[in-house]
């Protein structure tokens, strides 16, 4: 029998091959994470703004709780646009490719949120201000639509086959990064100044902030490369003679339609926590405990850095321990984390707090969607992918995240001020989320 020996040009093809592979996944990580960046911390921004700004700003002819009523609504409109930003990113991105449609998103997202730090208050220009302000909501989510379902294929795709929950989880990780910096600025920020010179103009300047990072993201994302298994699926599609679907988003419903149900019920248990530690928490310790707003501000910096973390941490657990595993323990975390959540903030016990908030937030939060990426992207095929697993998401973020800070007021409100049905919603929510898991299939979709 005989042996055959590669020869060193082929060694080296071979080696340079590899070596041109892995820096394609370091730059479509790199790339996504610091999109990811940009459009969580202007996404973020304006709900930790709203929670303390807004109602006074651009709502000021309501009693303060329907002001605060206004301004999470225009917080969840936000949301209701993610849906039409994903159909038309993803449509554009399965059939131009993800790397094009990367970059409008991130220049969308950081110019309208760079508006609203210029936007007059109601007092200058009346009732045009929350029109404007909520135009300029919509204008973020149609952006921040697009964006997930792009970022998360760049790194899912271009990762090595055994670690792409950890390579793609910079997405996630960059939402920690965007709440680290937009509650850190608004915090500095809410400290250098006296309240009334906050309200007034010092709440703007975070926003204005965020044409640096834009710039950073363009300059990041230019040097990134065209999803290699998208390019190779399109190659393979045009040898054999056949056309790409005309609308990705349908042949995505014809072919999966219990994927886009799939994503709502797991989407809930991360939506859930986050956004009930991070928004609605802030607005309920100080208009109903009277507690300092730094300290939920703080909070909010803790568990951000600690998910830069939490999130690539769970997320090589995921690869080496299965990723469903992963999640269902993180969705059992923040079930029962609820009412001792509550339990904490109705005694003011500023440790307690600080404990479950991190359950919530570091734990329950971090473990779920540290295996989102792949676990979502892989319910559909190459070709429709950016459609399916973009409009997907996105439709889970009006169902589960929108609208959870209004709804939860709204719950706090009809009980006379009490906790007891946030809790219970949030518990829920996260139930759900585990028996979908526990009955999903596992193994990635076939073309």
């Amino acid at each position: 029998m005989t042996t055959i020996i590669p020869t060193a040009p082929m060694a080296d093809k071979r080696t340079s091959t590899q070596n041109r592979s892995r820096s394609q996944a370091r730059k479509a990580a790199l790339g996504s994470f610091i999109g990811a960046v940009v459009d969580w911390y202007d996404f973020l921004l304006y709900g930790i703004v709203a929670a303390l700004v807004f109602n006074g700003e651009f709502f000021p002819k309501v009693s303060p709780a329907m002001g605060t009523l206004a301004a999470f609504a225009t917080f969840g409109v936000g949301f209701l646009f993610r849906p039409l930003g994903g159909f038309v990113f993803g449509h554009y991105g399965d059939r131009l490719g993800r790397k094009r449609m990367l970059v409008l998103t991130v220049m969308m997202m950081g110019l309208s949120t760079a508006a609203i730090g210029l936007l007059p208050a109601f007092a200058t220009i009346g009732w045009w201000a929350p029109v404007l302000l909520v135009t300029l909501r919509a204008i973020q989510g149609f952006a921040v639509g697009g964006e997930w379902g792009g970022a998360a294929l760049m790194a899912v795709e271009s990762a090595p086959e055994k670690k792409k929950a950890f390579y793609s989880s910079g997405v996630q990780v960059g939402y920690g990064v965007g709440l680290v910096l937009s509650t850190g600025l608004v915090a500095i920020i809410s400290r250098s100044m006296d309240n009334a010179s906050f309200l007034s103009w010092g709440w703007r300047l975070p926003f204005l902030f965020s044409v640096v990072l834009v710039l950073i993201a363009l300059w990041i994302r230019s040097s990134m490369e065209e999803s290699q298994e998208f390019v190779e699926k399109v190659a393979k599609r045009e040898a054999l003679g056949e056309a790409r679907p005309r609308l990705p988003i349908v042949e995505a419903l014809l072919r999966h339609p219990k994927a886009f149900l799939l994503i709502i019920a797991l989407r809930l248990a991360e939506l859930f926590t986050m956004y009930i530690v991070t928004a609605f928490a802030l607005n309920y310790s100080t208009a109903n405990l009277h507690m300092p707003r730094e300290f939920f501000l703080s909070i909010g910096l803790l568990v951000g850095a600690v998910s830069c973390v939490t999130i690539p941490c769970f997320a090589l657990l995921a690869d080496r321990f299965g990723r469903r595993r992963i999640y269902i323990i993180g969705a059992l975390v923040g079930m029962f984390s609820a009412v001792p959540f509550f339990l904490a903030l109705d005694a003011r016990s500023t440790v307690w707090i600080v404990v479950f908030a991190v359950m919530l937030a570091n734990i329950a939060h971090d473990m779920v969607v540290s295996v989102q990426q792949p676990m979502f992207t892989e319910l559909f095929g190459t070709e429709y992918r950016y459609s399916g697993a973009g409009v997907g998401y996105q439709v889970a973020s009006v169902v589960g995240g929108g609208f959870t800070p209004f709804i939860a007021v709204a719950l706090v409100s009809f009980a006379g001020g009490s906790w007891h049905p946030v809790a219970g919603y949030l518990a829920v929510g996260c139930l759900i989320s585990v028996l979908v898991a526990a009955r999903m299939k596992t193994g990635r979709t076939v073309d």
